[in-house]
């Protein structure tokens, strides 16, 4: 949520904690943990998937989860709350399925927020619910992509940004598996850099960004199976009708000709799915290369929690992966270097600097929420930003 940065009183003194995360679907107990775990002064939470993949039966039961969230005790000393849900599925040309929630402790003082048509900043106060007036409401921009691009609603201020995105996920393992970097990546690709274009236009002077959501990176297909099924033999079965390839099986050479993988459009059965959470998956990280290109204008802590999705919807299966995805650190907290520099500060120790994932024994849906929580100094962000000559403080 934008704040003016001079009065940034957080910690009431000198500093606050922070935490920002990205939640697809998850459970109002774990949230409430986290919340006690760290104590922030400031949260941030970016869904995607509002209503869950069959939002038409269960967008119902969103607000009543927000204001179960609202009321509960771990949440009772965050006195000012704004929440954006874009829950009218039946507007599909305007529909992003995206959330963006923020809650600011009671300690916090003078917290402005940005208005988009008043080109101004107006002062946060008490708790307001937006659903089906986004398009109207003066205090966030909501943009859908063009039809090749994919969806993305922003929040801006004038300390720094918060920016909520959803990028295309990967439709076939069997197309994505047959170059690399694949299709699905060369689009992501486009649609990002559309996202941070817009967020770095001319339209408002360049402040500090934080892009945290659901960014569907995945690992490079073809190399990591190159490195699963190294001495392996591949089978292909096609379609007889179209010669499409429906089903690839790599067999081991000997033992058997024992099946190591199995590979369909939406199934990658691996032999051994603890590869994938033996030291967080670190083994892989080396094919997590989405985010290359963007190098010179995103960043990110060190990844030391295993990869975010896909993660089976069975209650009692809370560590165990679905075969139908390779996993992947599909959910991220990403900063621009100025917002970078905002994190990485000597009053940021070890303890109060975390970036993990929720949940890890608990099943929290097919993506493990996200989190980055930091302490942020007084003054932070952009120096005298309620002096812009175009964004005054009402």
């Amino acid at each position: 949520i934008p704040m003016i940065s001079h009065l940034f009183m957080f910690w009431c003194f000198l500093y606050s904690d922070i935490i920002m995360l990205t939640f697809p679907d998850s459970e109002r107990l774990v949230i409430d943990l986290t919340v006690q775990s760290h104590k922030p002064h400031f949260i941030a939470v970016h869904c995607q998937e509002v209503g869950g993949k069959n939002y038409e039966a269960s967008m119902a039961h969103v607000d009543c989860f927000v204001k179960e969230l609202l009321s509960s005790d771990a949440m009772k000393e965050y006195s000012r709350a704004r929440v954006y849900l874009d829950e009218n599925y039946k507007s599909q040309e305007h529909f992003t399925a995206l959330g963006s929630c923020y809650f600011l402790h009671e300690s916090l003082k003078n917290i402005h927020q940005f208005d988009f048509k008043a080109k101004k900043f107006k002062k946060v106060v008490g708790k307001e619910i937006y659903s089906d007036t986004l398009e109207s409401t003066p205090m966030l921009e909501k943009e859908k992509f063009p039809q090749d691009y994919f969806p993305e609603v922003r929040t801006i201020s004038h300390a720094f940004d918060l920016v909520n995105i959803h990028l295309f996920h990967d439709a076939s393992n069997i197309l994505a598996r047959e170059k690399s970097p694949s299709v699905y990546s060369g689009m992501r690709q486009k649609a990002l850099g559309f996202v941070l274009d817009r967020i770095t236009d001319q339209r408002f002077e360049k402040v500090p960004y934080f892009v945290f959501g659901d960014f569907n990176f995945r690992l490079d297909t073809r190399q990591v199976i190159e490195s699963l099924c190294s001495t392996a033999t591949m089978q292909t079965d096609r379609v007889g009708d179209t010669n499409e390839v429906e089903k690839l099986i790599y067999r081991e050479s000997e033992n058997d000709r024992k099946v190591v993988l199995q590979l369909e459009k939406k199934l990658f059965n691996y032999i051994n799915q603890d590869v994938f959470r033996e030291n967080n998956g670190a083994l892989f990280l080396q094919f997590d290369s989405e985010l290359s290109c963007f190098k010179e204008r995103l960043h990110e802590l060190e990844i030391s929690f295993p990869p975010s999705y896909p993660y089976s919807e069975d209650s009692s299966q809370g560590k165990q992966y679905m075969d139908t995805r390779c996993p992947a650190w599909c959910d991220r907290v990403l900063m621009s270097a100025t917002a970078k520099d905002l994190v990485i500060k000597p009053e940021n120790e070890e303890k109060y600097l975390v970036y993990d994932n929720i949940g890890p024994n608990v099943c929290m849906g097919d993506h493990k929420p996200v989190y980055l929580s930091f302490r942020l100094t007084a003054g932070a962000g952009k120096p005298n930003a309620n002096k812009h000559k175009c964004c005054n403080v009402q």
